[in-house]
C-alpha cells in the first residue's frame, strides 16, 4: 500500500507542475475575472444547491481550481492533497485570486486525524479521485468522520463502468476489473490527460476500481444515507480518445457514436444521520 502511494505521489508531484501551465486547468481566468467557475464546478452547481456559509472539505484537490471556485460560491474552504506540489500551485492561486483557503497535505486516508472529526458541513470530491485508493471502505470511513451530524457528501467521479474500459482499444471493451480488486492496476504513461509541453518521466501509477455497488454500501455503513445519484453520459476530459467528442457548451466529452451506451460519470449525494 504504501509503495504504491508512493509510486502515485512521484507521479502527481510531476503531473501538478505541468497541469499548473497547462491553459487546461484555466488559471488565467480563475486569476482575471472574480466570478470565474472552474469547469467541474459549473457542471456540479445546479446540485450543489446554495453552500454559503458551509464549512466544506475538498478531498484529493490538486490543483485547487475547484477549491477556489467553491469559495467563490461562498463556502469557507479546505483543501487536502497528498502531493506537496499540487498544493504549492494551489496555494499559489489561492493567493493570486485572494481566495481565503486552508490547505493541507496528508493521505485522505488521514483526513480525520489531520483536519479534525466532526468538523464539516460538506465533504467534496472532485471527479478522477477514487480511482487512486485501493478501499473504498476506509475512504467512506474517512468521510462519515469528517461530517458533523446532518452533514452532506457531494460527489462526481468517473463512472465505474468508464474505468473497466480499455480506452486504447477501437472499439473501446471492458478489459479492467469492475468491482474492487485487491492488487494494483499498474500503467505506464507517459502522457497525462491535458496538453503539457512534455512527457512524465515519472509515468508509473497504480489505480483501483470500485463498482457503485461497492461505493453505495460503504457509505450506508458508515451512516450515511443516500439522498441523490444520477448517471451521466459525459467526462470532464477526453477518456477515450478518437471515440469522443466534445460538446463545447457544456465543456464535457461524450461518446461520438451513441453516447447513451456508456455511463461515463455519476453524481452521489448523501447526508450523515444524526
Amino acid at each position: 500500500m504504501t509503495d504504491s502511494f508512493a509510486v502515485n505521489k512521484a507521479n502527481w508531484d510531476e503531473r501538478a507542475v505541468l497541469h499548473a501551465a497547462s491553459p487546461d486547468y484555466s488559471y488565467a481566468a480563475l486569476a482575471a475575472d472574480p466570478a470565474y467557475l472552474s469547469g467541474v464546478v459549473r457542471f456540479d452547481r445546479p446540485r450543489l444547491g446554495d453552500i454559503t456559509g458551509l464549512r466544506a472539505v475538498h478531498l484529493q484537490c490538486h490543483l485547487g481550481t475547484d477549491t477556489v471556485s467553491l469559495s467563490r460560491l461562498g463556502a469557507s474552504m479546505t483543501g487536502l492533497d497528498f502531493s506537496g506540489a499540487a498544493l504549492t500551485a494551489a496555494r499559489r492561486l489561492a493567493s493570486t485570486t485572494g481566495a481565503s483557503v486552508d490547505f493541507h497535505e496528508a493521505n485522505v486516508y488521514d483526513a480525520v486525524e489531520v483536519l479534525g472529526a466532526g468538523r464539516f458541513d460538506l465533504v467534496y470530491t472532485g471527479i478522477g479521485a477514487l480511482c487512486w485508493l485501493p478501499s473504498i471502505a476506509r475512504w467512506a470511513s474517512v468521510v462519515a468522520g469528517l461530517l458533523r451530524p446532518g452533514g452532506r457528501l457531494f460527489i462526481r467521479e468517473g463512472h465505474p463502468m468508464l474505468w473497466a474500459l480499455d480506452e486504447t482499444a477501437d472499439p473501446a471493451w471492458p478489459r479492467y476489473p469492475y468491482f474492487e480488486h485487491a492488487e494494483p492496476l499498474v500503467f505506464d504513461e507517459p502522457e497525462t490527460y491535458v496538453a503539457v509541453d512534455r512527457k512524465l518521466e515519472n509515468s508509473i501509477s497504480h489505480s483501483w476500481n470500485h463498482s457503485l455497488g461497492e461505493i453505495i454500501t460503504a457509505l450506508l455503513e458508515n451512516g450515511l444515507a443516500l439522498t441523490g445519484f444520477t448517471e451521466h453520459d459525459s467526462v470532464p476530459w477526453n477518456a477515450i480518445p478518437g471515440q469522443m467528442t466534445r460538446d463545447e457548451a457544456a465543456d464535457e466529452w461524450r461518446m461520438t457514436d451513441t453516447p447513451s451506451r456508456v455511463a461515463a460519470s455519476y453524481t452521489l449525494q448523501a447526508v450523515k444521520g444524526g
